[in-house]
């Protein structure tokens, strides 16, 4: 294994930053209509109730936007050209899959059937801030998944990537 460490998230752990940009792992439980608990601490900085869900491309998780972030890439989407087979099928991924829904009185999100069944979502999942949005992965995907990286990364392959030379770690 690189030079990485893991501390994993406990199951009810609180959050351990307040503000932008989204982090942190929560370990949460779909309930049996398919609703995930945002954490409280990161309510006050979505900027309201609405949220957008949509696939991630990279991935077999879902993406999760507050709803300023998602106009913003919705318009960069919309944007681009239609006579472009790359950007067409970027917006059919993108914005074919994409959920509106507004957090209830609980601060619970309803992720739509065709969404779970992609991420394959079934009980527990893992919440990833990732910035300007969340990432929203089955629990054992995720943990599979993140071993890998772990496994494939190494410092050295890091510092060889032209983009994060500056980058200090």
């Amino acid at each position: 294994m690189s030079g990485f460490f893991i501390v994993p998230a406990t199951r009810g752990e609180l959050c351990r930053q307040v503000g932008n940009p989204f982090r942190g792992i929560h370990i949460l439980n779909l309930d049996s209509k398919g609703r995930v608990a945002i954490p409280a601490c990161h309510r006050a900085d979505l900027g309201g109730t609405r949220l957008v869900a949509t696939i991630a491309i990279d991935n077999r998780c879902l993406w999760l936007y507050p709803w300023r972030q998602w106009q913003a890439l919705e318009r960069q989407l919309l944007a681009l050209s239609s006579l472009n087979r790359r950007s067409r099928r970027l917006q059919r991924l993108l914005i074919g899959h994409a959920q509106e829904g507004e957090l209830d009185g609980q601060g619970r999100f309803l992720l739509s059937t065709p969404l779970r069944k992609y991420a394959n979502l079934t009980k527990s999942v893992a919440l990833v801030g990732v910035g300007a949005k969340f990432e929203i992965w089955d629990e054992e995907a995720w943990d599979v998944r993140r071993n890998v990286w772990m496994e494939e990364e190494s410092l050295e392959d890091l510092a060889a990537s032209p983009d994060l030379n500056d980058l200090q770690l």
